[in-house]
């Protein structure tokens, strides 16, 4: 597949992963459409050039989606609510900006004519799995996150339109990443550990018992991954793992921050094997299936950890947000 003169759209362009995307297709010769609210991005984000369109709008709009959607060849499909930790504070938020807002997006691909979606989903899907490293075959659990289950939904939506009779409706790639690191990266635990020991240097409250172990995959890897799975695995529905095959504990992170910053903090656990309801303490995913494609990460987690605190440093209006 060529990029060049295509018009793509990215749902979610102004935030961590999307605008990586639309980056990478500027440079592949892409016409982007970058469409978000700037709920969580940042116009910052947003790539500067001529070939760049961008709307701000809420997905939840379907006539927005639907005239914003004409013309186009190829959706990168993500924008989502990925508060993992706080989705039972508002669990209708969740359901709204994962699920809802992906079936507008289908929609609006019929109306409009457009075949081919990519998605972003979530290693969370897999739950506590009995088989680590998890492969994408694996069954799903009884899920404990409404942000997970929200994705499984979506993906379901996914794969009924891909499968549609008489004629498939679309071609979908799913892409189940885990938590990925690096550059214009805003929320997750690199970040809070940041804040927290530039507010005091001195301490660390930890969730859980530091014992959680978890796989990281810088954002650049992760946004290569998918433009090869897009590129060379054509079938109507394509699932992916997106992942490094190391994995570290959170007191391995821990050590890696506090040193990069140069502080030395007492460190308090809060204890479980657990960070937050709904937390998975070990996700390692198996990866065979788009390295059969030529795909391999090419930085550690460790440099993912300092490229995303170097980022932070760099760029403080990032935290204008919490």
């Amino acid at each position: 597949m060529g990029w060049e003169g295509k018009h793509v759209l990215v749902t979610g362009g102004a935030g961590f992963i999307g605008s990586h995307v639309a980056d990478m297709a500027l440079a592949r010769g892409a016409r982007v459409t970058v469409y978000d609210d700037f709920s969580t991005g940042f116009l910052e984000f947003v790539p500067k050039h001529e070939r760049v369109k961008l709307v701000e709008a809420d997905l939840l709009d379907a006539r927005r989606v639907e005239e914003t959607m004409r013309g186009v060849d190829f959706v990168f499909h993500m924008a989502a609510n990925a508060d993992i930790r706080d989705n039972f504070k508002d669990p209708r938020k969740c359901v709204d900006q994962n699920l809802v807002v992906t079936q507008n997006v289908l929609e609006a691909m019929r109306g409009a004519g457009t075949k081919e979606i990519a998605f972003a989903s979530t290693g969370s899907v897999y739950g506590e799995p009995t088989l680590i490293p998890t492969p994408e075959d694996a069954p799903f659990p009884v899920q404990t996150s409404i942000y997970a289950t929200t994705k499984i939904a979506a993906e379901g939506l996914l794969t009924s339109y891909a499968q549609a009779k008489p004629a498939p409706e679309i071609r979908a790639w799913i892409f189940r990443f885990v938590s990925l690191l690096g550059p214009r990266y805003t929320h997750g635990h690199v970040v809070d550990f940041y804040r927290k020991l530039k507010a005091d240097p001195t301490r660390l409250p930890v969730l859980g018992n530091g014992l959680q172990k978890k796989s990281y995959l810088h954002v650049a890897d992760c946004i290569s991954a998918m433009f090869v799975a897009v590129e060379k695995a054509r079938e109507p529905i394509n699932v992916f793992n997106l992942g490094h095959t190391d994995w570290i504990e959170v007191k391995d992170s821990i050590a890696i921050i506090t040193k990069a910053m140069g502080v030395s903090p007492t460190l308090e656990y809060a204890g479980g094997e657990r960070g937050w309801p709904g937390d998975s303490p070990k996700i390692l995913l198996d990866t065979a299936r788009i390295r059969g494609l030529g795909w391999a990460p090419t930085k550690s987690i460790e440099e993912g950890v300092v490229e995303t605190l170097k980022f932070l440093a760099e760029n403080p209006y990032t935290e204008k947000r919490g």
